[in-house]
């Protein structure tokens, strides 16, 4: 009988539709591609795919400015096309997981269409924040895209988008706007779906009046837009429904208060959320351990189980960001152009890294292209398309970087949408499922081992005399054996613990027997 909890210990891959593959020969990722593509995320290893949005837009903000929850964007395909895959995929043992994007929607949606042309005082306007004409903004917020989150109208009007102006906020506030996004939920599990990931779960809802920012840094529950308490009641309306389907919810959430983080993951409200904390952190010992004991305790009082994440559609690509001299975490504020990365140290690290993660207890997410090791692209600036690009003065590179569509074909794969680097082809999953040593066959091996043990015992730290190693055990079900995971960070070859096997390395050991810099193992204890 499948298992009814199988969110807790899923391996999950996310899919950036518009980068994956490309079925017609346009440039541009669709659900063709994808579907063609299924016996390769199978063979892969993973439980469950995650797809970033595939709906109608005009592609303001990558597809997060949704004109239409209901259908697909001709550029993808087909809504006939979108079941036919959910139930392809189904065939496979692959569940579906698809975006959800509540806080806004696009400027060309029909009930924006509507504001506009209703105007002041209307109840179409209502769905949504309008403020009279004035010659201010109405109040002293920041959007997440940097720069100021108010537009004007053609008759003055300002209304609110914390994202881009083509994606005005929603009213959560309004029954209207509550309704029609646990129907868009239902649409979705009736077609099969066997989850829904939540866009900016944490930004829905607004403070009474929209007032200023007040003072400090509002992480208290007085932030206006930001982890607001009546989110809370949003969130168990949609966990009531998903247990209808046997669904799950699963949360964007940047918080730095674990706190506050885990109140969202109470037994009647979400069933996990994003784990952004590890991914931001530097290929450190100390504070990948900090992070790990952050991540477990904050999980803990409410029973969820912890996420894992290394990468997705939005962040600077592991092999890059761990292949730099000095700052190897991340944060959107530090992205510039011409960082320079050594790939040889990145790739060891994103091996090792591989294995640190799919060994921990919990979920953990693996975002297309880092199972090639692929790095980040560098795009031209005249070519970036991220509007956070534009937002931030040309200052930051955007996000375009870790979007450029994969290499499938050694021989090259023809136009894309984001241009491809030059010798791109040598990361071609074609290539790599030749080679028993590349990055796809460290990944192919690690997530069918890892099923033997997803269900293992809680981590326990082992006591090493190697300062800058993680080494910790998780007890195998049956209570006999372990299966241990050591991890060397340190600059000096570390001897192994006591084990009774040696399962999988992210690279090779030294000629006698020890593990060597930025490589890790998993071992039978």
């Amino acid at each position: 009988m499948p298992r009814t909890d199988w969110w807790r210990t899923a391996a999950i891959y996310q899919v950036y539709v518009r980068s994956f593959a490309d079925g017609n020969g346009d440039g541009t990722g669709d659900l063709a591609g994808v579907r063609a593509r299924l016996p390769y995320l199978a063979e892969l290893g993973v439980d469950a795919l995650w797809f970033t949005p595939w709906y109608l837009s005009p592609l303001a903000d990558g597809g997060y400015d949704v004109a239409d929850y209901r259908t697909v964007d001709p550029a993808f395909g087909t809504l006939a096309e979108a079941e036919r895959l959910l139930a392809e995929a189904r065939d496979l043992g692959l569940r579906t997981i698809v975006d959800i994007v509540p806080n806004h929607v696009s400027d060309q949606h029909p009930w924006f269409k509507a504001a506009l042309a209703a105007g002041p005082g209307s109840p179409e306007q209502e769905l949504f924040h309008f403020r009279p004409p004035s010659a201010e903004p109405p109040n002293d917020w920041v959007s997440e895209f940097g720069g100021v989150p108010w537009s004007r109208t053609d008759s003055g009007q300002w209304y609110l988008h914390l994202f881009s102006p083509e994606q005005p906020d929603l009213n959560w506030a309004h029954p209207t706007v509550r309704q029609e996004h646990e129907d868009v939920l239902r649409f979705w599990f009736e077609r099969g779906a066997a989850g829904v990931r939540i866009d900016s779960a944490a930004l829905l809802a607004k403070a009474d009046g929209l007032p200023d920012m007040p003072g400090g840094d509002a992480e208290d529950g007085r932030h206006p837009f930001h982890d607001r308490p009546e989110l809370h009641g949003v969130y168990r309306s949609w966990r009531r429904l998903a247990e209808e389907y046997g669904a799950v919810l699963i949360g964007e959430i940047w918080l730095p208060d674990p706190e506050r983080f885990a109140r969202y993951l109470r037994p009647d409200e979400l069933h996990t959320a994003f784990n952004f904390d590890f991914l931001a952190r530097p290929w450190d010992p100390a504070e990948l351990r900090a992070s790990i004991d952050l991540t477990l305790a904050a999980h803990a009082p409410v029973g969820a189980p912890a996420t894992w994440v290394l990468a997705n559609h939005d962040v600077t690509r592991t092999v890059t960001r761990y292949g730099r001299a000095e700052d190897t975490g991340f944060a959107f504020e530090r992205k510039r152009f011409g960082v320079p990365a050594d790939l040889a140290l990145g790739t060891r690290r994103a091996r090792a890294a591989a294995l640190l993660t799919l060994a921990l207890p919990g979920s953990v997410y693996l975002y297309q292209g880092e199972e090639l090791g692929l790095p980040e692209a560098e795009i031209p600036p005249e070519l970036v398309q991220d509007p956070m690009h534009a937002r931030s003065g040309g200052v930051d590179p955007g996000r375009d970087g870790c979007r450029v569509p994969l290499p499938w074909r050694a021989a090259g794969d023809g136009p894309s949408w984001l241009p491809r680097p030059a010798g791109w082809q040598r990361y071609a999953a074609e290539r790599q499922a030749a080679d028993p040593d590349s990055m796809l066959a460290l990944y192919r091996t690690a997530l069918r081992s890892r099923r033997t043990f997803q269900d293992a015992g809680p981590l326990r730290w082992l006591r090493t005399d190697a300062p800058h190693a993680l080494s910790f055990a998780r007890e195998l079900p049956d209570g006999g054996d372990s299966v241990l995971c050591v991890v060397n960070l340190g600059a000096a070859d570390m001897a192994l613990p006591a084990h009774s096997e040696l399962l999988l390395a992210s690279g090779p050991l030294t000629p006698g027997g020890a593990l060597p810099q930025d490589t890790a193992v998993w071992l039978r204890g």
